[in-house]
């Protein structure tokens, strides 16, 4: 299947993850991806080392490079610069997550390409912004997402020490806002004829993604405090052990409403009148209290014989899964989570699905410069222009 991006053309200059990220929703989408490398690749394509063997995959570039073309161009030989300004002519969006100062320098900044071609949409995604004294500096997701944002802070206990984020986690959050406004863009264009500068950022995708509490402290002045399940002062919404040693997570937000089912889950109902917990100020004031007793009674049963009985009561509950009890979750799979690529391989699928326009995976990520030669002679470039290339050293 197509998808819904079928006969957008898009030029990624991405490197590592928030960038191919962007594009690799797109190329799920139906989007042609062209992918300009340098010649010594993507960053990324050194994930497959990086994980520590002599590897035959390399999970986590082909998770966002799937389905695209890549050329080798030396944007610092001035043929190779031309290369890519004749793909971006002839493009529907140019997308990168390069620095904004090396953008000026090769003459790909979004002022530039955006009075040259009006109907381009430029989706940027860059750090810390696009103004300010620190606009320009470098970042990956766990110095501007994770930890500048405010988020790792609010997930770390008092006293405690910071965890580490798993890899990609902020750059596929912003890639995400990144496809959205490209996709945003093009609708707008669609109704006006012109395209637009979009620009998103890691930092500001952090603060989003902990709005919640970011916005609590500026609309009140005070921050919420730090979260430790010792304390929840809901014990209703918390996680709890069973006799495994197994974790999984009660989802009471409504605290009143799920009490009583809790309270006869757990085999004391005359908790649910019980002056200490009857209410929510009550179960607030004691949650020390009723969370110990809670563990008690949790830690005499399986997760499995729990599921069961909180089901029955229609209280709402999650298991708190490993990664490989979470691909062998058949609500995983029955979500969507899995896609068949061509080759046979099964990878992630991204996360978002079309009624009317489904889409597919077309390929496996492309090896480096793979699709050069059919991307220079769609552009028009002759056997011997492009022999002159690779003599420049602008060709890879």
């Amino acid at each position: 299947m197509p998808g819904p991006l079928e006969g957008i053309r898009v030029v990624e200059l991405g490197v590592w993850v928030a960038g191919p990220g962007a594009g690799g929703l797109l190329a799920d989408w139906g989007a042609e991806i062209i992918k300009i490398e340098p010649p010594t690749g993507d960053p990324a394509r050194q994930f497959q080392a990086m994980l520590g063997a002599d590897l035959p995959f390399n999970p986590p570039f082909e998770l966002d490079n799937r389905g695209k073309r890549s050329i080798v161009l030396d944007l610092t030989v001035p043929s190779g610069q031309a290369v890519a300004l004749r793909l971006i002519a002839e493009a529907d969006v140019f997308l990168t997550n390069v620095r904004l100062s090396g953008l000026r320098r090769l003459g790909l900044d979004h002022d530039t390409l955006c009075q040259r071609h009006p109907r381009l949409v430029y989706a940027a995604i860059t750090g810390y912004g696009l103004a300010g004294a620190e606009c320009d500096r470098a970042a990956y997701d766990i110095g501007a997402f994770w930890a500048r944002s405010g988020l790792v802070s609010l997930l770390t206990s008092p006293g405690g020490v910071p965890p580490f984020q798993r890899g990609g986690m902020g750059d596929h959050s912003v890639a995400m806002t990144a496809a959205a406004g490209v996709c945003a863009a093009l609708v707008s264009r669609a109704r006006t004829g012109a395209g637009q500068f979009v620009s998103t950022s890691l930092l500001r995708q952090g603060i989003y993604t902990v709005g919640f509490d970011l916005n609590v402290a500026l609309r009140l002045g005070v921050p919420l405090a730090v979260a430790t399940r010792e304390t929840m002062g809901n014990p209703v919404i918390n996680s709890y052990q069973d006799s495994e040693g197994r974790w999984f997570w009660l989802i009471g937000l409504e605290g009143d409403r799920h009490w009583p089912g809790l309270a006869r889950a757990a085999g004391h109902p005359e908790w649910i009148e019980d002056r200490r917990f009857a209410d929510t100020r009550g179960r607030r004031r004691n949650c020390g209290e009723l969370i110990a007793m809670l563990d008690a009674v949790f830690a005499t049963r399986t997760r499995q014989e729990w599921g069961k009985i909180l089901d029955a009561e229609d209280v709402w509950w999650a298991p708190v899964q490993t990664t490989d009890e979470v691909l062998a979750d058949p609500q995983v799979a029955a979500a969507g989570a899995f896609v068949e690529v061509p080759d046979g391989a099964t990878m992630i699928a991204s996360p978002l699905d079309f009624g009317s326009t489904p889409w597919s995976v077309r390929s496996m990520p492309p090896d480096l410069g793979e699709h050069a030669s059919e991307i220079l002679a769609s552009l028009g470039y002759s056997q011997g222009e492009v022999a002159a290339l690779q003599a420049d050293g602008a060709l890879g």
